[in-house]
């Protein structure tokens, strides 16, 4: 068959599957992952009409943000797929246009996980079809490892040491604390019971959204003590007042997860001086597109960069991987990408390999993650099933 230079998307596939859970895990929201219970994620394929082909990953969490497993599924199907389909996959930016015209904005991005799956999986299919890794399509690669933090989430003070040890045992020299789980005076105990066991390495703390304003200055200046690298998005995504209020008084850094769906809310923030941390999220911002935008510009505004992910399996691993090793993100700072912690990815057959809690940035062609179908096809389960 003939290559087309244009790499023509052809055909756009989803597939729900059901990867083990390791352990559970959860944030102030609810649950991420329930031990014994499967964890979903949506896997895209992205085919050409030359047969190139990338793979892609989006992770339904309700507790964390308003898309599931179903509307991901119907939202890339109905609405994403016959928006590109006989368009250029080079054309990333016309791709990223005809998103926006099938699924708009409200006050930001519009179903930004969907978006994100057929996003990376054009990127993996442009990176295979010339055969080299993502970061010599872009140009911009400044690290060939990213250091990884190991989260600690849903113990209690008694219990911390248990998860830091087995942390540290594992290669660990970094730890992220799940904080809104508790009362205030736990939340801080469980972050000093941490500081305990880990006297020396990086720590900072999440709260997912958990907090008021009043709320959130107390544990600020509760936890000021323990040496915190940041305080991640401790009030509702869209508080852009109580944010600015925040960052202008809490003793320790504030960076803003949630509230950053769009490289269009970093400016805002940036505008309003509100922000002194910025994580970038590859499928928080729809994908590798406008989380390139992100990044630069908050390198461009002075705002300093972390990184996270979302529980991602392989896929979503070495999409981040990529990100963050463009913009030298995980070095000397280190990532929450924690997908290897709590589920396994047995679709992948060459992969990215975590070596003493340290990611190795994949050099082969496109993500750098093998996929086989087959096993992909036989943990696939109907999420739009009916139910009686």
């Amino acid at each position: 068959m003939k290559r087309d230079p244009l790499l023509t998307i052809d055909r756009v596939e989803t597939f729900a599957v059901a990867l083990p859970t390791r352990r559970s895990f959860g944030v102030s929201g609810g649950a991420v992952a329930v031990a014994g219970r499967p964890s979903i994620r949506i896997l895209v394929k992205v085919s050409s009409a030359d047969g190139a082909y990338g793979w892609g990953e989006a992770t339904p969490i309700p507790a964390w943000t308003y898309e599931t497993a179903e509307s991901i599924v119907t939202t890339v199907d109905r609405y994403l797929a016959p928006a590109i389909t006989g368009r250029p996959a080079w054309n990333l930016d016309a791709v990223d246009a005809a998103f926006e015209r099938a699924v708009n904005r409200g006050l930001s991005i519009g179903a930004p996980l969907a978006k994100s799956a057929v996003d990376v999986a054009i990127h993996d299919l442009l990176g295979r079809a010339a055969g080299v890794s993502l970061g010599v399509m872009w140009g911009q690669r400044r690290t060939d490892t990213v250091e990884l933090g190991w989260i600690v989430s849903g113990q209690s003070p008694a219990e911390v040491g248990d998860s830091v040890s087995e942390g540290a045992e594992a290669g660990y020299r970094a730890f992220k604390v799940k904080i809104g789980l508790h009362d205030e005076a736990t939340d801080a105990a469980v972050v000093a019971a941490v500081r305990e066991h880990a006297p020396a390495a990086p720590l900072w703390v999440d709260a997912n959204q958990a907090y008021t304003v009043d709320a959130a200055l107390r544990m600020a200046r509760r936890l000021e003590p323990y040496g915190l690298t940041a305080f991640e998005q401790p009030l509702p995504a869209n508080d852009l007042a109580g944010l600015r209020r925040l960052r202008e008084h809490s003793p320790v850094p504030v960076a803003l997860d949630e509230s950053l769906r769009h490289p269009t809310d970093l400016a805002t923030f940036v505008r309003l001086e509100a922000v002194d941390v910025a994580i970038a999220k590859v499928q928080r911002s729809g994908g590798l597109t406008l989380s390139r935008r992100l990044c630069a510009l908050a390198e461009d505004c002075g705002v300093r960069l972390m990184g996270s992910g979302l529980t991602d399996s392989d896929l979503g691993l070495a999409a981040s991987l990529h990100l963050f090793a463009a913009y030298g993100i995980g070095v000397g700072t280190p990532v929450d990408l924690n997908g290897r912690q709590f589920i396994d990815s047995p679709y992948a057959v060459e992969t990215v390999r975590v070596e003493k809690g340290v990611a190795h940035v994949p050099d082969a062609p496109g993500l750098g993650v093998e996929v086989d179908e087959s096993v992909v096809r036989r943990l696939a389960v109907d999420v739009l099933e009916r139910r009686a």
